[in-house]
């Protein structure tokens, strides 16, 4: 650490209040315990820039705009898909690396060769959970609830639905809703049972998985549930009864109950300074501000160096290097910016994630 000297000015822009602070917060959250950890070693320093977007494109590309004023040189984020996509596109035409922890969608690097994701793309996350269905064997007639109106959502279905016939897995219902707020899923929930679906795959956020967990107890449903990243978070709503949960599953890349020196390091490092246990949002934004440290030192960055400087340099450490972190061993990059990593499933189990 002590070859890269200096101050880098790294930026973050994420829901910080609003409908997905959740996850805003988690993201803001796991990079500050990462920037406090490395600041602490010497050497190498980096300065956080912090704005709230509250998930909005507009207020997205303005609060880079800000950043880029104070002297921002890498950008770790945005949180969300449809904000880092608007921000993707400045960032490229002014050379800016961007690095986010949970923008998903492949429109956020689609074309640019300076955005790079640390999570799973919508695509890999939808072929994966059809795969992880069968080879686990907890569904064997599938209904899908997504929201149409949202790339994330879609994205994630129509690679699942692909992956699905071609595996052999049945989807024997497909029903839609196009605002996250939707607050009667009956109609999407009759379908399934309809359909004698013994699993729900929801390939969407928590907020709604609330409100389609607590209907289909109210009215006696008795599916299985099977989300992927956009559900963690689900457990810390307030007023919802965990037990609507139990024995739901869910692709995540962390796992906070692991006993590795890693993992349980972070876990109580975050729980002491912010009071909750850390999802996986929280996870990949730490290994966001590691892998960036990585690449740094090893690429003799420094804070005198411009942002395009900058870029070029980390650009040409992610293609070749390999990361280990929270979220995964031998994490390795291509030019497109897509991470390999592998996924893992767990199940809700007392209230809490268990590994499968």
């Amino acid at each position: 650490a002590s070859a890269a000297e200096g101050t880098i000015k790294v930026g973050a822009i994420g829901p910080l209040t609003g409908d997905y602070a959740l996850y805003g917060n988690a993201v803001a959250w796991g990079i500050q315990v990462a920037i406090d950890e490395i600041n602490a070693k010497g050497g190498l320093q980096f300065e956080l820039l912090s704005e709230d977007d509250q998930g909005d494109p507009t207020q997205a590309v303005n609060a880079y705009n800000a950043e880029m004023e104070k002297g921002m040189q890498v950008l770790l984020g945005t949180t969300t898909s449809g904000a880092c996509a608007a921000v993707a596109d400045v960032a490229n035409e002014e050379r800016v690396f961007v690095l986010t922890p949970s923008a998903s969608n492949p429109v956020v690097n689609e074309g640019k060769d300076n955005v790079y994701q640390v999570c799973f793309t919508d695509p890999n996350q939808g072929a994966s959970a059809a795969q992880t269905i069968q080879s686990l064997g907890v569904g064997s007639k599938v209904a899908v609830i997504y929201n149409n109106a949202q790339d994330y959502s879609t994205s994630i279905y129509q690679t699942f639905v692909s992956k699905a016939q071609e595996i052999g897995l049945e989807v024997v219902a497909t029903a839609t809703f196009s605002d996250d707020g939707n607050a009667d899923f009956s109609t999407q929930l009759q379908a399934a049972a309809n359909a004698d679906a013994d699993l729900v795959f929801l390939p969407i956020y928590y907020t709604p998985i609330v409100a389609i967990m607590q209907q289909a107890h109210d009215k006696g449903y008795d599916f299985k549930f099977f989300g992927v990243d956009g559900m963690d978070g689900l457990l810390d709503v307030d007023g919802f009864d965990t037990a609507l949960a139990e024995g739901s599953y869910m692709l995540t890349p962390f796992d906070a109950h692991k006993s590795d020196d890693l993992t349980t390091s972070f876990v109580s490092t975050y729980e002491a300074k912010y009071g909750v246990t850390p999802n996986q949002f929280a996870a990949d934004a730490y290994d966001v501000v590691y892998a960036i440290y990585q690449a740094a030192v090893a690429g003799g960055i420094n804070g005198d160096m411009d942002a395009s400087d900058v870029c070029d340099a980390l650009k040409a450490q992610f293609t070749s290097m390999t990361f280990d972190g929270l979220t995964g061993d031998g994490m390795t990059w291509d030019a497109s910016g897509a991470v390999s990593k592998a996924p893992k499933a767990v199940v809700i189990k007392d209230g809490a994630y268990a590994a499968m």
